[in-house]
């Protein structure tokens, strides 16, 4: 697998489809396009998993087939003929917040089935979702599909309707939600206290 390295565009979703480009381009394979329709629908797809998540980073959830048109698509305002094919999905979850790049390698590509999936020749569009818990694990979803650039999962007046109240998804308009900075900044602050730390000791 390709080492990547951390990125930060301020929504960890699309750095994770960054991330994602990066180990299929470095395989030779063609780069997919970032759609805000399939990333929506990605966070729709984790929201229905809390509580199922397991100590392996397995999420024991599989919602209905049905949902995808029935509930996801019209929560996310995506137009319902513009509706494609998932060609595949990755999910996984840990108990807490990790950075996009450690997701990537310790969350959701971590076996050769996964890998299979992500490196599949009939994908051509990708979309990130992700979700927090209070008191509970972080889920990641990675959904792709095999439609048009700008024909399939097209959101309603370009998004600006979805109402999205927790949670991240690639290709948002829209900040992560309060409660997932907030994981963030505690990371940050943990990682930068540990730092002063052992700056102390050695002086």
């Amino acid at each position: 697998m390709a080492c990547i390295c951390c990125l930060s565009s301020g929504n960890p979703a699309n750095d994770l489809v960054e991330i994602i480009n990066q180990n299929r381009t470095a395989q030779k394979l063609e780069r997919l396009n970032d759609n805000p329709g399939l990333g929506c629908m990605a966070l729709q797809y984790v929201e229905l998993c809390k509580g199922n998540c397991s100590g392996n980073s397995a999420v024991n959830c599989k919602p209905p087939t049905d949902d995808f048109t029935e509930v996801f698509a019209p929560n996310c305002g995506v137009e319902l003929p513009t509706i494609g094919t998932i060609t595949g999905h990755i999910v996984g979850c840990q108990s807490k917040y990790t950075e996009p790049s450690l997701a990537f390698a310790n969350v959701l590509v971590k076996d050769k089935k996964s890998l299979s999936v992500l490196r599949n020749k009939s994908h051509s569009g990708v979309g990130v979702g992700l979700i927090g818990f209070h008191k509970g694990p972080f889920f990641w979803c990675v959904l792709f599909s095999n439609g048009g650039t700008n024909s399939s999962f097209v959101l309603e007046d370009h998004g600006e309707g979805i109402k999205q109240k927790k949670g991240c998804y690639s290709g948002s308009a829209f900040p992560c939600n309060a409660g997932h900075r907030s994981a963030m900044l505690f990371n940050y602050i943990i990682t930068f206290s540990y730092l002063f730390i052992s700056l102390l000791n050695q002086i």
